[in-house]
């Protein structure tokens, strides 16, 4: 509340007046103090000028404000902030209440209004008036200062709100972090939208009376003005979005007296020529004087827009702060789209075009929603050519933007320019915006989805105009060839699956139309002429196989969207609908496609995967079993003809999908699939009996090769989706790895297929172990695992790649399900049946990786040239994809606690040279091993460093020392950095582990040095400029402590000779940083220098007699450099001691690993952390 001023005109210009120091906080209930900062010197005094004032504002009020409840007790709400801020009462109402009692009193009302914006910006300091009148012009510009009282530790704000000269004081700390407009909440959301709506509110109450009083608004205008020129955040944030608001409400008071002028005009001219040639009427002369009022009121609105934009806008549109930038673009993009007479020209068109370039996202966001508005208006379109042609290239550029939300709406705007203006977009702008339908970022793909489809795919009148020979599918067929002639010019992505989850809420009508689709597959070129070439019939079984999936399941395809999509009962009903109509058109239709294109891999594959998504229920209800047979008889047709594994997976999981035991097909099928294993068995059987008939060995026949390669393939194809274990085949393919183990002469084809076969096989047989299986089946089970795991490990060096990484792969996923499976609660079974590598497979499997992921990379980068590296790009990729999967393989093992977690320190090693390839597997193992163990995860980061430290002195023995500054060194640096980055932004979560780490660091570095206070050098001091790295990740009671545990591994004194002690100074310098008590080290001439024992105060504040504090002598002594480094050493370590000898005491019960009990040796264990 602010005291009212003296108004007299013959009184000298008065003192600054009492004021009330009203806060609101969250409880919106007043609990300041009246504060007098001019002639009122008592309490007395003090207390009667608020009553004074607060029985003014009551009074002057016409109803009754809004009340609640504070401590059981009703508190009125006496100020508008407490109002506005609570939400309880009509805006109206409370604005009605405010003009009457300006109309009774303007000086109060507005001065409460003053009150209103000072508090809506957090000031809970107080707010004081003089009058303007008797000041000169050059005495008034020297009031208008913002300063800071360094006696008091408060900060002031002088302004002009005529008539008034207004001074904010308020504490220094307050207003810059936490203010109503930025506060979270429910609350602080409706209050930002209850100060909006007060203020369009209040334009719009007074735009019949006193608006143009030349008092009200200059007072609001010069308030605003002066707030949004402070330097405190709070008010620039509050007072510029209170003017952008306000210059909004008043265009549109400047709309109205548009419309009321242009009616009186005309009423006048009809008036006038209604009397013509006749004396002047009294109702001429009235609507000439209306007409002249209505250009009176919109000169002075003019004003009021001028001062507001020139005194606010131009000066905060470019703020420090995006929240007001955004502010300011937002207004202008509705001042434009809202009286385009006016704002839309390149004068105010810059601003926004400007804006474009933010460095944040919110303005930019703001700048596109603008310009949405804009361009979605034809009528404007054309006025913006100028703007159009300046900035398009940032906007298509836009759409690459790191923010998704930009990104999404720059895609939007795009839109709408190339829906409104005329080739604005070139063809090579619209083939850029294209290609973000394969995006994995949905909304992004889904706004170029809409592109695509209106300016690519969707041409006006496809309806009415059909082409000729279209027939009934014309459209729809036209629209599908240029979706194929896309599809396959985009030569970059073959992923149709993302193209149709792009298209799917725009074009779901036409790629729904799986009979149009169809009808063109099975069009024969000597019937009707226009049958597709074998490109446009490979993209079109593509494109029908993700439409069918996308209609089926709902939801996007994988790599785009976290988690399938939660649908609704609509979406529900609509899915239901679509599989029906799926399953009734293709049960008809696929057995025809599968006939015409039985012979092409690649088609088949595609074609079979739609029964997956059968309603299955449609065969029996529809009585459609014929069908189904015709179904049946393609597909065992397509497994004799392919060998393909591509094709052959996907017909066992069809077979897999139909053969369900709940459905009534289920005999018909499983009949069909009987048969056709039945015969895939006999055939195999019979040519194994004439392998093993033949003494002199396996046959070379290409022919019997060949075959008992298919043979073995398609049965384990099936085999993986399928028990065959009734046809006895592991111990047919055992016999033929066994005779490969003896012999070596199985030829390579028959050797995959047959591990596959005998993996499945046994794989089912431990699924098949239940409760009641006797222990001779047991055990005779664990025998045949075994002998399974002895064949793999010796194929592990087999010389054929291909075998060994099958052969490897087998074995991982071999160990995975053994250690894991539960034998359905047997335990008796899981007793017998669990196995668990042995130390020499661990080493094994270990050395494979070496061999085959990481040293083959090596090897082959030194093996091929630049130009054999070039031509074989794609073979290179399909290289790193099944390396990529023999790591990944093996991290499952250490992930799973398979193999000894300290393998993964041999791993970790190759983390920063091949983080490219294998960077994310590396970093996911160490997630998931830390996630498991949290100590025994760190003590393989600390066995990767030790080892490569290790490696590296060894390589420099013969050089007499270290390098510090070569690339094996910088690499474990490097390495350690990265390692430390896992641990997160919260050190209390890694705070063992990382304590952890500079307890065995310091320990290795300090390894055979002579006795524990040895003077000679260390030899491996220089692991600790390695863990020096983790320091940043130490809380500051651990830096101590791991400081005093570092001290005493330091002799006193100590000798220092040239740079051989500068990693240990270095380490010290790592966690004394920021320390107010420790002494900071000078890293290169290994002189110890004070830190500061004061932080710099936040403020200067001055000594009585006004000067700043004076050095002390103590200080400056500190200053010069003591001459020997040992000395320091000592001086500093005896310190040390003294000052941490009780926050050891007091954090041994944290870390006891760093605390002296722990120091007499090795064996220590880690209690929980309880702080």
């Amino acid at each position: 509340m602010i005291a009212e001023p003296n108004t007299a005109n013959n009184l000298p210009s008065q003192k600054e007046n009492a004021a009330h120091d009203e806060t609101v906080p969250e409880s919106a209930v007043q609990n300041g103090s009246c504060v007098r900062n001019g002639n009122l010197k008592t309490p007395r005094e003090k207390r009667k000028v608020r009553q004074q004032c607060e029985n003014i504002r009551r009074s002057s009020a016409s109803s009754k404000r809004v009340s609640r409840l504070q401590n059981g007790q009703v508190v009125e709400a006496v100020t508008l902030f407490e109002v506005v801020s609570m939400g309880k009462q009509a805006m109206q109402s409370v604005v009605d209440d405010w003009v009457e009692a300006y109309k009774q009193d303007r000086n109060v009302a507005l001065l409460d209004l003053i009150n209103f914006f000072i508090q809506c910006s957090g000031c809970q300091g107080m707010v004081t008036a003089e009058m303007f009148q008797s000041l000169h012009k050059k005495d008034v510009m020297q009031k208008m200062t913002e300063n800071f009282d360094e006696e008091s530790g408060l900060q002031y704000k002088k302004f002009i709100a005529y008539p008034w000269i207004l001074t904010v004081t308020w504490p220094v700390d307050v207003g810059n972090e936490d203010y109503p407009l930025i506060r979270t909440g429910p609350y602080w959301k409706k209050f930002k939208a209850n100060f909006c709506e007060f203020i369009a509110v209040l334009v719009q109450q007074c735009q019949c009376s006193i608006l143009y009083d030349s008092y009200l608004m200059d007072t609001i205008i010069s308030l605003l003005t002066g707030l949004a020129d402070s330097m405190v955040r709070a008010f620039r944030h509050t007072s510029t979005l209170a003017a952008m608001k306000l210059l909004t409400a008043v265009l549109s008071v400047r709309l109205n007296l548009d419309v009321n002028k242009h009616n009186a005009q005309r009423l006048y001219e009809v008036e006038k020529k209604r009397i013509s040639g006749k004396r002047t009427s009294y109702r001429l002369d009235q609507l000439e004087r209306k007409r002249k009022e209505y250009e009176h009121k919109l000169l002075e609105i003019q004003n009021m827009m001028n001062a507001i934009f020139k005194g606010t806008f131009l000066n905060r549109y470019r703020d420090v702060i995006p929240e007001v930038r955004a502010t300011c673009i937002e207004e202008i993009g509705r001042w434009i789209e809202t009286y385009p007479d006016a704002f839309l020209n390149d004068s105010y068109l810059k601003y926004i075009g400007w804006m474009l370039y933010d460095k944040q996202a919110e303005v930019r966001l703001k700048c596109l929603l603008g310009l949405q508005g804009i361009y979605s208006r034809k009528e404007f379109v054309s006025r913006m050519d100028l703007f159009t042609i300046r900035f398009k290239d940032r906007i298509v550029s836009m759409p690459l933007d790191k923010d998704h939300e930009v990104a999404v709406q720059a895609m939007k705007l795009l839109m709408l320019m190339s829906q409104n203006c005329e080739d604005v977009l070139s063809a090579e702008d619209c083939e850029t915006l294209y290609q973000f339908v394969y995006t994995t970022h949905r909304p992004l793909a889904v706004a170029a989805g809409e592109f695509l489809y209106k300016r690519l795919l969707s041409h006006e009148g496809d309806e009415e105009v059909q082409p000729k020979g279209g027939g009934k599918f014309g459209a729809s067929t036209d629209q599908l060839k240029r979706l194929i002639r896309f599809f396959l010019d985009s030569k970059l992505h073959k992923h149709v699956a993302y193209l149709i989850d792009s298209l799917w809420d725009w074009a779901g009508k036409f790629l729904k139309d799986w009979e149009c689709m169809t009808t063109l597959l099975l069009k024969n070129a000597e019937e009707d002429g226009e049958e597709l070439n074998d490109a446009y019939q490979s993209a079109l079984i593509e494109i029908i196989l993700a439409t069918v999936r996308e209609a089926a399941e709902g939801h996007p395809p994988v790599g785009r969207g976290a988690a399938k999509k939660i649908l609704s009962v609509k979406e529900k009903k609509i899915q239901l609908e679509d599989c029906t109509k799926i399953t009734e058109h293709f049960i008809m239709v696929l057995p025809r496609l599968l006939a015409k294109y039985s012979t092409d891999a690649q088609k088949v594959a595609n074609l079979l995967q739609i029964p997956q998504y059968y309603d299955l229920d449609v065969y029996s209800t529809g009585h459609l079993e014929k069908h189904l047979d015709a179904l049946l008889r393609e597909m065992k047709d397509i497994v004799a003809k392919h060998s393909d594994m591509s094709v052959l997976e996907v017909s066992s999981r069809t077979y897999y999908v139909l053969c369900s035991e709940e459905i009534a097909i289920y005999s018909q099928v499983n009949r069909a699939l009987s048969q056709l294993i039945d015969e895939l068995m006999g055939q195999l059987n019979q040519l194994l009996d004439g392998f093993w008939q033949k003494a002199e060995g396996f046959c070379t026949d290409a022919g019997e090769i060949s075959r008992m390669q298919s043979l073995l393939r398609r049965v384990a194809a099936f085999h993986n989706a399928h028990d065959l274990t009734k046809w006895n085949l592991c111990d047919k393919t055992l016999r033929l790895l066994v005779f490969e183990m003896e012999h070596g002469s199985l030829p390579v084809l028959i050797i995959v297929p047959a591990l596959q076969c005998t993996y499945f096989s046994l794989l089912w047989q431990v699924v098949a172990v239940s409760e009641n299986s006797p222990k001779e089946t047991l055990f005779a089970l664990g025998r045949e695992m075994r002998r399974f795991s002895q064949i793999c490990m010796h194929f592990l060096h087999h010389k054929d790649k291909d075998v060994k990484e099958k052969a490897f792969l087998i074995l991982c996923d071999w160990l995975l399900i053994l250690s894991h499976q539960d034998a359905n609660n047997n335990e008796e079974a899981v007793g017998l049946l669990d196995y668990l590598p042995s130390t020499s497979l661990q080493e094994k499997l270990l050395l494979f990786i070496q061999e085959n992921v990481f040293m083959g990379e090596e090897e082959e980068s030194k093996d091929l040239t630049e130009e054999e590296e070039r031509k074989d790009e794609s073979c290179k990729l399909d290289n790193l994809r099944e390396k990529r999967s023999l790591l990944a393989a093996y991290c499952k093992l250490i992930a799973y606690n398979v193999v000894e977690m300290t393998a993964a320190a041999e791993i970790y090693k190759y983390y920063v040279k091949t983080y490219n390839d294998f960077g994310d597997i590396i970093k996911e193992t160490l997630s998931k091993t830390r996630h498991n163990n949290k100590i025994q995860s760190t003590k393989t980061l600390i066995i990767c460093l030790q080892q490569l430290f290790q490696a590296h002195a060894e390589s420099h023995d013969s050089s007499g020392g270290l390098d510090f500054f070569s690339a094996s060194f910088a690499n474990m640096k490097e390495l350690a950095r990265r390692f430390s980055l896992t641990f997160g932004w919260d050190p209390v979560k890694s705070r063992e582990s990382v304590a952890m780490i500079h307890k065995e660091g310091i320990e290795f570095a300090f390894q055979g040095a002579n006795g524990v206070h040895g003077k000679c050098l260390p030899p491996n001091l220089s692991f600790l400029l390695i863990i020096s790295e983790f320091s940043n990740k130490l809380l500051k009671p651990d830096k101590r402590l791991v400081y005093a545990y570092l001290q005493r591994y330091v002799a006193e004194p100590l000798p220092c000779r040239g740079d051989e002690w500068q990693p240990l100074i270095s380490y010290r310098n790592s966690l004394l940083a920021n320390e107010d008590e420790e002494s900071s080290v000078l890293g290169s001439s290994g002189e110890w220098s004070p830190v500061s024992t004061s932080k710099t105060p936040s403020f200067k504040r001055k000594l009585s007699n006004g000067s700043l504090p004076e050095t002390s002598r103590t200080e400056a002594t500190k200053k010069a450099p003591e001459p020997q480094c040992a000395s320091q050493l000592a001086s500093a370590a005896g310190k040390s001691r003294k000052r941490l000898k009780s926050q050891e005491m007091h954090l041994q019960e944290h870390l006891p690993f760093l605390c002296p009990g722990g120091l007499r040796g090795r064996d220590w264990t880690v209690k929980t952390l309880r702080g």
